[in-house]
């Protein structure tokens, strides 16, 4: 059933906002049932107020189901270790941007697409070069994205299904060249220029870690394990990043500006950053002998120390995510020789602990993606500082799916939410010579 053309199946009464004030009750296809608000302040004269959103419905949307009781989570109606398991990176942009997974003949055409846009500009070299070498890769990324727009004029009338295409094509191709660029920039190695012999994941790889003055061998382990990773981090329904795109998208502004406000927001260390702190919680922990302190603290209530890679927001079990990772994880550690790395070596201890400690378990702190992907990343060469770029390469592709779906929604409008306002009531002004001195709020 498509929740968009999904009738109002029942009406309910909220008692303490006065009389006269039914709503439309929404029935998805999956999950929680909601109220239809929008008459609230109309027809009772109150907002709500709904700090994070967490219980907020902000679009009708087909995409991602999420289930966090029950740890589900679905791409249009397909499960996350199917997909994985059967498909590579572009089947699943494609099943994201279209609804279902392609049949052979469009994954050749799309995957053609996406092969022959997956160059810049060359003056977008020069570009990259106005910036510091010790630029974080994130910041490159959301500045180089958001100047897309400035090298490709064609393609951005986004009530024009053409043109959407044409740009969801252009987005998802260039974004690993442009990490990628990104990353070379950062070491003072040559940019490496994508291969159309290549399939997506293998020329991401190779744009990250070729050098022109050797051939570069792919290990087929670690090309398995980074199609799950950037799989499983292709979408997530409405998070912080997802929400960003859709909001700034509501203004009509053109995709590679809401793209780049997207990457903005995942740079966050509560949400695409998390993964970058799995390693650099690893890295001070130091040594197996310390685990057992740093448990310890875990534990410890009153110490407001927090073990990063163990439970999350949404799930309340295990992460089906960090389910399907773990197997690719285990391949590739053995794959490139790494299950003596005295770093991994703790985290498989860590992850030991959290599956078999009554604490962990009885809070369901269960290891997450991010301590899944963070392994994998590190075992196949992936610097720390490149960790939140490559999920935001991943993420392009269910960024332009809900950009789309909330471009072609006829019922959307520009975000504007309510306030509660705690303010000052009206105040006369003061003269400067009769000001007193009061402490600034930012300095």
């Amino acid at each position: 059933m498509d929740p968009q053309s999904t009738p109002d199946a029942k009406r309910s009464s909220l008692p303490s906002t006065g009389a006269g004030n039914d709503f439309p009750v929404l029935v998805p296809t999956n999950g929680p049932e909601m109220l239809d608000i929008a008459d609230l302040h109309k027809n009772t004269g109150v907002c709500t107020l709904d700090i994070g959103l967490m219980n907020t419905g902000i679009c009708k949307s087909s995409i991602t189901y999420v289930n966090g009781d029950e740890g589900i989570l679905r791409y249009r109606g397909y499960s996350i270790d199917e997909l994985v398991d059967n498909s590579d990176y572009l089947d699943v942009a494609w099943l994201l941007l279209n609804g279902d997974l392609p049949t052979p003949g469009q994954k050749a055409e799309f995957q053609h697409n996406i092969t022959y846009h997956s160059m810049v500009n060359e003056q977008m070299v020069f570009f990259l070069r106005g910036f510091r070498r010790d630029a974080h890769p994130m910041a490159v990324m959301c500045g180089m994205t958001g100047a897309l727009s400035a090298f490709y004029h064609d393609g951005l009338d986004i009530f024009n299904a053409d043109d959407r295409k044409i740009v969801a094509h252009r987005l998802i191709a260039k974004m690993p060249t442009i990490a990628a660029m990104a990353y070379k920039y950062s070491i003072g190695q040559p940019m490496v220029y994508p291969r159309n012999d290549l399939d997506y994941v293998s020329n991401f790889m190779q744009m990250l870690f070729a050098v022109p003055c050797e051939p570069f061998k792919l290990n087929p382990a670690g090309v398995r394990a980074f199609n799950a990773v950037l799989i499983v981090q292709a979408d997530h329904e409405q998070n912080a990043s997802t929400f960003t795109v859709r909001s700034v998208g509501s203004s009509r502004a053109n995709p590679y500006a809401c793209i780049a406000a997207g990457i903005a927001s995942l740079w966050g260390p509560l949400h695409g950053g998390a993964n970058e702190g799995v390693l650099q919680t690893l890295n001070e922990i130091g040594s197996i002998e310390n685990i057992p302190a740093v448990i310890k603290r875990a534990k410890d209530k009153n110490d407001p120390y927090r073990l990063m890679g163990f439970g999350h927001r949404v799930y309340k079990t295990y992460d089906p995510r960090a389910k399907v990772l773990r197997r690719y994880c285990y391949e590739v550690l053995e794959a490139y020789g790494k299950k003596d790395d005295p770093l991994l070596k703790m985290a498989l201890e860590l992850e030991r602990i959290a599956l078999n400690d009554d604490f962990f378990i009885e809070r369901k702190l269960y290891p997450n993606v991010d301590f899944y992907s963070g392994l994998i990343l590190k075992t196949i060469g992936i610097p720390l500082s490149m960790f939140t770029a490559q999920f935001a390469v991943a993420r392009t592709a269910g960024w332009i799916a809900h950009w789309n779906e909330m471009i072609t929604d006829p019922a959307v409008k520009i975000v504007r939410p309510r306030q509660l306002y705690v303010g000052s009531d009206f105040r006369p002004f003061v003269p400067p010579a009769e000001r007193t001195e009061h402490k600034p709020l930012i300095g």
